[in-house]
């Protein structure tokens, strides 16, 4: 008899319960107090057949507010964005689908191109030498970025915006336990990092500077200005979290002197799926190649003069010495970084470059609109597809009753601002129309009284 599910008989049960001497399961705990052990059947519904819980887990996932049946104006780094549907096509091939570290090149020349591709990719975007083959998530990826310019200077102070998402700051403050890092987090006024805290807080001892380009506000870091402070002080690096489909208009950090720059590919192919997995990325200078977490993909040739490529420089403690490593990650995102590569691929680089501008076209109607609904918009510097709004009801109120109208308010800055309380952020990408941004703001300001 064929058994697709439970992976053992009674029979299976009671015979290794005889060979190990014992009656029962209960037995192989008789060391724990039977009052620290439940002594009641478990509370769970009785068992159905396929046909009848399928219908169960469909009524209940049918609960969820989804993104093809509810307008999304949710952002603060997880963002519906267009998805070709070649990208689904690809990356359900088993050949990838299936694969697992590409540890044997001359059988993995498939995936380890796609991963070429994808660093050529993200090094052109953000005018980068180097890209690795990713990471796990932009939050990692940046809190990797802060340990290797501490290790690389020798110092221990790290400069961190407020303006820098707060869940990677609070990546940032967990990797830094271990090598006692000390971060010194920095102000920010009107939705930009206060360059003036910045300059007092810099000094000799200083490691690295960490900013967000488009920053968590979606407003514009002055990167030139900051690598300018940062240049009054010796080794100290410049390190920028950047939103890889806005680098599709904006000027690469790379142009502004960045030694490292960091991110998340959620933006290119990859569904917004209960928040991950996602797809992080990290490229750097050439001067800093040895030192970058994950592995890289190469390209070369073989004895006859075809291309291939190979897993190479990887300086992760699998493979060298532990304290060489520069990192204990010892994976990536491989099948993510496929999606983002197909839809970076698919879309082009003057799609890409399109697609960035309508972001930024539409979220300039929805401001426009939002002032005539008499909603103030906070912050009035430059901006890329997110903008904070100053509501009179809580944003939770809001938010409830626009999902009552089939649309995904915005975030609630209050959760990791205490000082913006009823503030919203918003965002506004390229596949919201021009009747839904209407909608929005109509309901919003109905709402909001």
């Amino acid at each position: 008899m064929e058994f697709r599910y439970l992976p053992m008989t009674e029979i299976d049960k009671q015979e290794m319960l005889n060979t190990i001497g014992i009656r029962s399961t209960d037995e192989l705990f008789s060391d724990i107090p039977s009052q620290l052990r439940m002594q009641q059947e478990l509370n769970l519904k009785k068992p159905a057949n396929e046909a009848d819980l399928m219908k169960e887990l469909s009524k209940m996932a049918g609960r969820n507010a989804n993104l093809k049946e509810y307008s999304s104006f949710l952002g603060a780094g997880v963002y519906d964005h267009f998805i070709p549907s070649v990208v689904d096509h690809i990356i359900s091939r088993s050949e990838f689908y299936t694969a697992y570290t590409p540890y044997q090149p001359e059988i993995s020349q498939g995936e380890l191109q796609a991963i070429f591709e994808f660093q050529t990719m993200i090094s052109e975007l953000t005018g980068m030498a180097v890209a690795n083959s990713s990471m796990y998530d932009g939050g990692t990826a940046l809190a990797e970025a802060v340990n290797l310019s501490a290790a690389q200077t020798k110092k221990k102070k790290i400069l961190v915006s407020k303006a820098v998402h707060p869940e990677s700051r609070a990546v940032i403050e967990s990797y830094a336990k271990g090598p006692n890092l000390e971060i010194v987090e920095i102000d920010f006024e009107n939705g930009l990092t206060d360059l003036a805290q910045l300059e007092k807080e810099l000094d000799e001892n200083t490691a690295s500077v960490v900013l967000q380009y488009p920053n968590f506000f979606g407003q514009i870091e002055p990167l030139e200005k900051v690598k300018e402070l940062i240049s009054t002080q010796k080794k100290t690096m410049f390190i920028v979290s950047s939103n890889p489909l806005a680098l599709g208009y904006l000027t690469p950090p790379g142009d502004f002197g960045a030694d490292i720059v960091v991110g998340d590919t959620q933006v290119f192919g990859i569904p917004a799926q209960y928040g991950g997995p996602h797809c992080g990325y990290f490229a750097t200078t050439e001067k800093l190649m040895r030192k970058v977490p994950g592995r890289l993909v190469g390209q070369t040739v073989d004895e006859d003069g075809v291309r291939g490529f190979v897993l190479t420089l990887q300086a992760r403690e699998q493979h060298i010495r532990r304290d060489k490593a520069t990192s204990n990650i010892c994976s990536n995102q491989a099948l993510n970084a496929l999606a983002s590569s197909v839809a970076m691929s698919s879309i082009g680089k003057h799609g890409l470059r399109k697609m960035a501008l309508m972001n930024m076209q539409k979220t300039r109607y929805a401001k426009e609109l939002l002032k005539k609904a008499e909603i103030p918009v906070v912050n009035n510097g430059a901006y890329f597809n997110e903008i904070v709004i100053k509501l009179d009801k809580s944003v939770s109120e809001v938010n409830t009753g626009l999902l009552e109208k089939k649309i995904i308010g915005g975030y609630d800055l209050e959760q990791a601002y205490p000082e913006l309380q009823g503030h919203m952020l918003i965002a506004v990408t390229e596949i919201r129309t021009k009747e839904e941004i209407e909608t929005f703001v109509k309901e919003l300001g109905d709402i909001n009284g």
